[in-house]
């Protein structure tokens, strides 16, 4: 694959990582509850991470750079988004964001399964594999927060 088109994807995937962290900052804004509020503003942090992994990314030669990508609790898949409210509960929040996560894998592997070329499909799924490492993440939180008992 020419440098032009890794580029290229890279790009993207740091936007989509850029309106992450703008639609968490959003939901921080509106708000009232703190504790909340310091959690959107942790999850567009994270976002501020993952931009700069992909920058790193960015600069290295194609394919490099590697993500599991392995563990998966498949928590998100049997859960709705949560309606956003200033009174739910942080269990809500981590759920929100590995809804958001799932979604960032699917649209991954949805442009894997629609490119010609190898090379550019092999870093879909490694941006897919990124993205489920995420949401492992806040799987791990979500299930944390909601179900305490199991600590």
């Amino acid at each position: 694959m020419e440098r032009d088109a890794y580029e290229k994807i890279i790009g993207f995937a740091i936007e989509c990582e850029v309106e992450a962290e703008a639609f968490y900052e959003s939901i921080a804004e509106r708000l009232s509850n703190q504790t909340l509020k310091d959690l959107f503003n942790q999850f567009a942090r994270e976002e501020r991470t993952h931009q700069a992994i992909l920058k790193d990314i960015y600069a290295k030669p194609v394919n490099e750079r590697k993500f599991d990508g392995s563990k998966d609790y498949k928590v998100s898949e049997t859960m709705e988004f949560p309606v956003l409210s200033d009174d739910m509960k942080p269990a809500d929040a981590f759920a929100i964001a590995m809804k958001s996560e799932e979604m960032a894998v699917m649209r991954y592997t949805i442009l894997s399964e629609g490119c010609e070329d190898p090379e550019q499909r092999t870093v879909f799924n490694n941006l897919a594999a990124m993205e489920k490492e995420h949401k492992f993440k806040m799987e791990q939180a979500f299930v944390n927060a909601a179900y305490p008992e199991v600590w």
